[in-house]
């Protein structure tokens, strides 16, 4: 079935709370995507953000973000008064998440709520039972993080940081409150997350979700179980993640995260993988598994180096991981992040599962007519091919950087005249594309400048700030998006 699809994460929101929120403009933007014909709202992670901001880094593979939780639905269940919200700086930039005055209020407002909330609601025990394999070490988690200022975790007195079960217990007693807190919040914001899924679903709108391969060092998962990853005995990492150097970044990426342990993931029948992925199932309709490519082999970088110019190819679980998942979760809905050096080995492994791989216009106009992101090369209908994602710039910000050579190729197979005619015209190729699934950002349907970037890799500041300016999911936009939905029968 061909399908169109609007990526914008839930950040990007229009609010007058300094960041998007699970409420009324997210059932609004909802209405925006039915109108326009649009099946598919694509999302980034949902999890907490630790530094710098990144729903890549978080502090959990289960939880759900607290800036997201609607206030304006907790006044409707009286737990929060006008003033305690409404009353409060959260930025003065309408245009851009200030997450340093969302760090500092969000929290003081959800504890004005929690102080109202009845921890015996049924709904909540519930969903506390439901949630217990993970739910309750991350609260305890946040609860430590929080009484030592915020620091991670390999920075708390020794028995805590290692798990010790006395120090764990104590801890457990010590700051009940504080884990009660944390979990209240965990099941206001799956309510809230449950509710707008069920409201876009019944408006014939799937979710897309994401999830980074990896995992933050600085989280409760490698904090609870250092036997999935290849740490040392003072549980630091022996190898972490990155990518080696390419043309576009000389001293490669060196992301950091601590590497699987993919002998002891094997042994154990991938039991934590296939939970995670469990866990991802039931928030979104279908997860796109960002560096896909890494289940065959994985470039590890010695801990301590300074760049990624120094690692080593190593190989991963292939196949196997997904076959083990599918036997026991069944045939799982998922989009593979196939981008990056990709070789016949990953080809292959991604032909395997079945999965469909990616496709970007924005990589199609330097490498000549034989470049496979070029539509007329797809080899098959069975991927997504998407404008750019949200690691790339506005289409706006892509022209005004492009060569010449890669300008009049442009030109020429978008058929346009015009340089500021190429941003429309290459929504038009994805759309006209034998592609199943085509999705362009937000961004580029509001025509944005290059300052609307969500995230500039291998950057640590400035990133994932990008906000809609209010009153911007027009009826005229929704036509013109309808529009090229019927055309090109998506």
């Amino acid at each position: 079935m061909r399908r169109s699809g609007i990526l914008m994460h839930i950040s990007s929101l229009p609010s007058e709370y300094g960041i998007g929120k699970l409420g009324k403009e997210a059932r609004e933007f909802a209405d925006f995507l039915s109108r326009s014909g649009v099946k598919v709202w694509q999302i980034l992670p949902l999890s907490p953000t630790s530094y710098g901001d990144s729903p890549y880094q978080s502090f959990s593979v289960h939880a759900g973000n607290p800036y997201f939780i609607d206030f304006e639905k907790l006044e409707e269940q009286c737990l929060l008064l006008p003033e305690e919200y409404k009353n409060v700086n959260w930025g003065s930039n309408s245009e851009k998440v200030d997450y340093a005055a969302i760090y500092e209020n969000t929290f003081p407002v959800l504890r004005k709520a929690y102080e109202r909330f009845d921890k015996e609601d049924k709904a909540y025990r519930s969903f506390r039972k439901k949630k217990s394999g993970w739910l309750t070490t991350y609260a305890l988690f946040m609860a430590l993080k929080s009484a030592n200022g915020g620091k991670p975790w390999q920075e708390w007195d020794k028995p805590l940081a290692m798990f010790k079960k006395k120090a764990i217990s104590d801890a457990k007693k010590k700051y009940a409150d504080e884990i009660e807190f944390y979990s209240v919040i965990q099941f206001w914001f799956y309510s809230q997350w449950n509710e707008l899924k069920a409201y876009c679903n019944e408006r014939g709108i799937s979710i897309v979700g994401d999830i980074p391969i990896y995992v933050a060092y600085d989280s409760a998962d490698v904090w609870q179980y250092p036997e999935l990853f290849c740490l040392d005995k003072e549980k630091l990492p022996i190898d972490v993640a990155g990518c080696p150097p390419d043309f576009f970044s000389p001293t490669g990426q060196l992301w950091g995260n601590p590497l699987y342990d993919w002998k002891y993931h094997k042994e154990t029948d991938y039991s934590w993988w296939i939970e995670r992925l469990k866990s991802s199932m039931s928030l979104y309709d279908t997860v796109r598994i960002d560096h896909f490519r890494g289940f065959e082999s994985y470039y590890a970088i010695p801990y301590g180096n300074p760049t990624a110019e120094k690692g080593e190819w190593r190989k991963g679980p292939n196949t196997d991981l997904f076959e083990k998942a599918e036997k026991e979760l069944g045939r799982l809905s998922i989009i593979a992040e196939d981008l990056g050096f990709i070789t016949d080995e990953v080809r292959e492994m991604l032909a395997n599962t079945g999965y469909p791989g990616m496709k970007v216009l924005q990589f199609a106009f330097d490498s000549g007519a034989s470049c496979t992101d070029l539509p007329h090369n797809f080899a098959s209908s069975s991927c997504v091919v998407y404008t750019g994602t949200h690691d790339n710039m506005t289409l706006n910000g892509w022209v005004d950087s492009l060569g010449a050579k890669s300008t009049t190729f442009a030109k020429k197979y978008l058929r346009v005249k015009d340089r500021k005619d190429i941003p429309e015209a290459m929504i038009r190729l994805a759309w006209s594309s034998t592609a199943e699934l085509a999705v362009a950002q937000i961004q580029d349907f509001l025509n944005e400048p290059a300052g609307g970037r969500m995230n500039t890799p291998a950057t640590s500041v400035g990133n994932w700030q990008y906000r809609v300016k209010k009153g911007a999911f027009t009826n005229k936009l929704a036509k013109k998006i309808s529009a090229l939905n019927e055309l090109y029968y998506r």
